[in-house]
């Protein structure tokens, strides 16, 4: 409303109004601003307190510094895994904010023996690291496979597993007997490994670091319960650099067949793993969690 009009109209005002009507109009503009203000740098304010606690930004914030060098067969400096790690310990299911398939439902057709599908979510993929979220229904498997040159942190984020994961021997082949001699090694595709875990995980557990030559870069999982697991991969699988994911299948009853080799009686066990050239079939889930800005 204009003021000028309301003074024009009443002319009877007392002397020293127009100048109160004035003073209260500023003091009311004022008052309108401060309060503009005010409510402007609350916004702010809530803006960077949501920024600070998005836990997937600063996991991708993390990545992008870690594995900025990244390339096959990098691995980070201990100061940078421990960083990485450290965050990773940190996380839970509700940081992701995500709607995850029921994982209850078995994805099997009914009077089967198969395994359920496993659900994986990708958060992000780059030439230099991936993340990304898998969800296992009961009794379903993540296949033994391997991480060729790569660098990989798994954090289980809800349920209980079964892991095993292995890494290669290095063994001198003419330690190997007649019975199993190194050209019926190579058409089998077969080479010596060593167990690094065998063994059940419950969340909230620790964050597992593999290495492209240690760490179990070999593994595979079960799920016991309805699991979540997070992964995040330096450098990505990639068929054109030649990274590219491998199968296998383990026999640990032909160990016999390997003798005069220099075992430290530490209780170490191995087993043959095999080529296999089977498909690992998933679903593919959508992420609707908290938005990374890259």
């Amino acid at each position: 409303m204009n003021i000028g009009r309301i003074l024009l109209g009443k002319t009877s005002l007392p002397a020293g109004h127009y100048y109160s009507l004035i003073s209260k109009k500023k003091k009311k503009m004022t008052n309108k601003k401060m309060r503009k203000g005010y409510e402007k740098r609350k916004m702010m304010m809530r803006k960077r307190s949501m920024e600070n606690n998005n836990m997937v930004q600063k996991l991708y914030d993390t990545c992008k510094q870690v594995f900025a060098n990244g390339k096959a067969g990098y691995i980070p400096p201990p100061p940078d895994i421990q960083r990485l790690t450290s965050l990773l310990d940190t996380l839970e299911p509700k940081d992701f904010k995500f709607t995850a398939p029921s994982l209850e439902a078995s994805c099997a057709s009914p009077g089967t023996k198969e395994a359920p599908l496993v659900t994986y979510i990708e958060l992000h993929e780059c030439n230099k690291f991936s993340i990304g979220l898998f969800c296992l229904p009961p009794s379903s498997v993540i296949p033994l496979h391997n991480h060729p040159g790569m660098t990989v942190f798994s954090k289980l984020l809800a349920g209980t597993m079964h892991a095993t994961s292995y890494d290669w021997v290095q063994i001198n082949h003419d330690q190997v007997n007649n019975n199993y001699t190194v050209r019926e090694q190579q058409e089998s595709r077969m080479r010596l490994a060593k167990v690094h875990v065998d063994g059940e995980f419950t969340a909230p557990c620790n964050t597992t670091v593999l290495f492209p030559e240690s760490g179990g870069n070999i593994h595979s999982f079960k799920a016991i319960t309805p699991c979540i697991l997070l992964d995040v991969l330096g450098p990505p699988y990639s068929q054109v650099e030649g990274r590219y994911y491998q199968h296998y299948t383990y026999d640990d009853t032909s160990f016999s067949d390997v003798k005069k080799m220099e075992v430290k009686e530490d209780e170490t066990r191995y087993a043959w793993l095999e080529e296999r050239n089977e498909q690992f079939v998933m679903l593919g889930g959508t992420y609707d969690g908290p938005k990374i800005q890259r």
